[in-house]
């Protein structure tokens, strides 16, 4: 049995102090409430904070010198008073929608030598609300996307059952469906943080975790079409793309709740995300969500792929690798305030962030402004859901001194979230994956906050 363990600096790289001018305010203002003093002056001081933060947060400016939309954007003009001339034509997008030309938020590239086998970094202090926009999942692939016609692709069930078969996407299509939210996260998330503090910010931390509602055929469908041998016990899952991505799932998982989605947030996955068809196994590592799914083999033992022998296992204190640990654990970060953020000057502030669990329900989240001295309760922003994430939010009041910000996750079944050390102390510092360790910012006297260790 698997073991518990107990975008660039908003200032553009110039260094602000906390008695920084209202007019000149980062888009961290957007998690501070208006001060306590409701006096004329002060509401109309409040006020013209609030109003300068647009022109920062959604980079007119900068599209209005360059020209050009942000990526998922088309750039237009746009009128002094928009009440005084005649909007676009309906569909003059062609019938897709688009973002507004003033939201900015894309994915980070890994700084890797190769974009073919990679990863992109979900914007986790972008998100509005809990799902992530399909465009801003994150990326993780082993030999490129690749592109599929739906109408030449196929899924195989064979192996040890009664009767293999074969399924064109026109014949999922007409099977019933079920439509779940489930998270999926990379099992290298983190990784970077096992021996030192290095991401500088929380989408590069966390940035491998994204969630999404997805649409598909339950794998206990297609088990009851083919038959099942009575000593199967494992799933060969296998992709369509050019590293013919392979793992070994246990049966009974994939009878329980394993998924062959082709929906993702309302419409077709995306080709990144794995179209047409997807494996997603829920609350298991991402490396298993088999994306451009062509086969299902069913067998009595696992197959040993490159996958699970050479890559996902863990190297614990003894000298001994892990194998098959699948789940992952209850984690959180806080999203705000974070790394290469900047607090304005001391105040009323909202801090948020995001908690999950690979093995059940979030059931609570627990905040520090202390280093892990002292916690208080979190208010849950969502209804929690098995193998799903849900925002958090709490109220803090800046008094402008240094502070250390950490969150804590609690789920179902009581395993709360582990410290660094609780955690190295369990399975050393050379596990690489499956890192969950409570996440600290500091706060610095001057507001700017930073990634690091306690």
């Amino acid at each position: 049995m698997q073991e518990r363990a107990v975008a660039q600096r908003h200032d553009n790289g110039k260094q602000k102090s906390a008695s920084v001018e209202d007019s000149e305010i980062c888009p961290c203002q957007d998690g501070m409430h208006l001060d306590v003093d409701l006096s004329r002056r002060r509401m109309l001081m409040s006020t013209a904070a609030i109003a300068a933060v647009p022109a920062q947060l959604f980079a007119s400016s900068a599209i209005a010198e360059t020209k050009t939309a942000p990526p998922g954007a088309v750039l237009y003009d746009v009128p002094d008073d928009p009440t005084k001339v005649m909007g676009r034509a309906l569909l003059e997008d062609g019938g897709y929608g688009t973002r507004s030309q003033f939201e900015t938020a894309v994915r980070a590239r890994a700084d890797n030598p190769n974009d073919m086998t990679s990863w992109s970094y979900t914007p986790l202090a972008d998100m509005k609300g809990n799902l992530t926009p399909s465009g801003l999942h994150y990326e993780r692939h082993h030999g490129g996307i690749p592109a599929i016609d739906p109408a030449k692709h196929f899924l195989y069930v064979h192996g040890m059952v009664d009767e293999a078969k074969k399924f064109s996407i026109a014949d999922i299509l007409r099977l019933p469906s079920i439509t779940r939210r489930y998270f999926i996260e990379c099992s290298g998330n983190t990784y970077d943080e096992w021996a030192k503090p290095k991401g500088k910010n929380v989408q590069v931390t966390h940035g491998l975790l994204s969630t999404s509602e997805w649409t598909g055929v339950p794998f206990a469908t297609f088990a009851r079409h083919v038959g099942l041998k009575d000593d199967a016990s494992w799933v060969l899952g296998e992709g369509a793309d050019a590293a013919v991505m392979t793992r070994s799932i246990p049966l009974d998982k994939m009878l329980t709740d394993g998924l062959i989605a082709y929906g993702q947030n309302g419409e077709m996955i995306r080709p990144e995300q794995g179209y047409p068809l997807r494996l997603v196994v829920p609350g298991y590592e991402g490396n298993m969500m088999i994306k451009w799914l062509r086969r299902l083999q069913v067998s009595d033992r696992p197959f040993m792929t490159r996958e699970e022998t050479g890559r996902y296992t863990g190297l614990m204190p003894n000298g001994r690798a892990r194998q098959f640990y699948y789940s992952m654990d209850a984690k959180s970060v806080i999203t705000f305030p974070s790394g290469e953020m900047l607090l304005p000057k001391p105040g009323h502030y909202e801090i948020r962030g995001i908690a999950w669990s690979g093995r059940g329900r979030v059931q609570a989240v627990d905040i520090s402004m202390d280093g892990g001295k002292n916690w208080i309760p979190a208010r849950i922003d969502d209804t929690p859901e098995a193998m799903s994430s849900v925002r958090f939010s709490c109220p803090w009041f800046w008094d402008g001194k240094p502070a250390i910000l950490q969150s804590r996750c609690i789920e179902d079944s009581g395993y709360v979230q582990p410290t660094r050390t609780e955690l190295i102390r369990l399975r050393g510092d050379h596990f690489f994956y499956h890192y969950n360790a409570i996440q600290s910012w500091a706060v610095a006297a001057d507001g700017s906050v930073s990634n690091v260790h306690v």
